[in-house]
């Protein structure tokens, strides 16, 4: 049996030089905790933040057509001509 991606919105914040900084991230994965953990790694390796630091606040999955993220929705359509 072979799964597709979801689509994950994942909203939470950090904080950074005494700022706090939300974010809302869109990520393809197959489980919710591998978009967290893309997630996590992601924030951690660009803004120099333990994982600790970081609170994740919302994590919904959405359909292809609420994605706003234009990387993500060209490979949400990629994906559907490749089917």
């Amino acid at each position: 049996m072979e799964e597709h991606p979801k689509v994950f919105r994942i909203e939470g914040y950090f904080r950074n030089n005494g700022d706090i900084v939300r974010f809302v991230k869109e990520v393809r994965a197959l489980k919710k905790e591998h978009a967290i953990e893309y997630v996590l790694s992601k924030i951690g390796s660009d803004h120099r933040v333990k994982r600790r630091a970081i609170k994740i606040s919302n994590v919904t999955e959405i359909s292809p057509e609420e994605v706003e993220d234009p990387i993500v929705r060209f490979f949400c359509k990629t994906d559907k001509i490749m089917r």
